[in-house]
């Protein structure tokens, strides 16, 4: 420690501190410092909602009289990038009829997808309406359907999907929708 006296006897002085301190503290940490750095995911990839919608054709097998029947299916899928989507569907068996037998479902529900490369395999759980005309127009229901499913989309392009076969298991329990 340094010391400086006043000339008078017994008084001894110590420098200023006030200034000493903050100057090595900044000295301090201006050597810990160094360059900022982070990351970033690139803006085309930073998440967001991937819009699909697309038709299929459908066959199923209606157990009520053992009736194969033919039809289309409309579908919209809500996607995010980290796996987590909505699905909506519609489907209308209509075609190869018998007694006027017809049917019609309209479902939602979630839907989680991994992407392998160019792959993406997914599972869904819809729920949702199902409509059903009874022989000879005899009478309507409205029943609630329950479809569990999955498959596995196939990325042509950033724009183009092709679906492979898919499965879904459509039970329909016997809860009038309405009267």
């Amino acid at each position: 420690m340094v010391s400086v006296t006043d000339g008078a006897e017994g008084t001894v002085c110590a420098p200023s501190t006030t200034r000493f301190i903050p100057a090595v503290l900044l000295a301090t940490l201006l050597g810990m410092a160094r360059p900022a750095s982070g990351q970033v995911v690139p803006a085309g990839q930073a998440g967001g909602v991937m819009l699909f919608a697309g038709a299929t054709g459908s066959g199923y097998y209606l157990q009520y009289g053992e009736r194969k029947m033919l039809g289309f299916s409309g579908f919209v899928d809500a996607d995010t990038r980290r796996g987590y989507g909505l699905e909506a569907e519609g489907s209308w068996m209509i075609f190869h009829q018998t007694a006027n037998v017809h049917t019609a479902t309209y479902m939602i529900g979630p839907r989680y997808h991994m992407t392998f490369g160019r792959y993406q395999p997914y599972a869904k759980a819809l729920v949702g309406v199902g409509k059903f005309n009874f022989p000879y127009n005899y009478a309507r229901g409205s029943y609630l359907v329950v479809a569990p499913g999955g498959g596995v989309d196939m990325r042509l392009s950033s724009r183009i999907r092709l679906g492979w076969p898919t499965w879904s298991i459509s039970t329909g329990l016997s809860l009038p929708m309405e009267p």
